[in-house]
């Protein structure tokens, strides 16, 4: 089969294709254009992403250590809850005739008073006095010549207070009578 193409159906074809060219161009450049805007969207998702997941860690470690406190906190109040409880009771009860209290003396100055001989011993080892250390009956010395001395003063209900516990052992005054 024959054919003829006249000049003006080249010429309109020329056209068309030029402007098929020119779509495919702009096509390509639009196309070019989205790649490049998805691409930096990509990035920019992809840095919230991480900023994210650091933000989401530091908070965890921050909440751990919370948490931590939290229960050392708890752990404080409870022991001071039970402690109150006991003082409360020890207060409700009152003084009772013949208890002791324990009087430790740095260099025969109070220094503190403890419930039992125990305490003032273990305070004397925070002291840097050895907590080994064996407690024996002191002499008959003044207690400033005694760096750590303890005293036990008894409760007398009669006299409603507290008298020491032990008294100077007697010594002999020589041939005196």
């Amino acid at each position: 089969m024959i054919r003829l193409t006249t000049t003006a159906r080249l010429a309109r074809l020329e056209a068309e294709a030029g402007a098929a060219a020119e779509s495919a161009r702009e096509a390509c450049g639009a196309a070019a254009e989205a790649f490049g805007r998805s691409v930096r969207e990509l990035y920019a998702a992809t840095d919230r992403a991480e900023r994210a997941e650091a933000t989401t860690t530091e908070v965890g470690a921050t909440l751990t250590q919370a948490m931590r406190e939290l229960s050392a906190a708890q752990q404080e109040l409870l022991l001071k809850d039970i402690e109150l409880r006991r003082l409360r009771e020890e207060q409700r009860r009152g003084l009772v005739d013949g208890e002791t209290l324990t009087v430790l003396l740095h260099h025969g100055e109070p220094h503190a008073v403890y419930a039992s001989r125990e305490d003032a011993h273990a305070d004397t080892a925070t002291h840097g006095f050895p907590a080994d250390h064996a407690w024996k009956r002191c002499d008959e010395r003044p207690p400033a010549a005694f760096t750590w001395r303890c005293e036990a003063f008894i409760y007398n209900a009669a006299s409603n207070g507290f008298h020491r516990a032990g008294t100077a052992v007697p010594r002999a005054l020589g041939g005196a009578a």
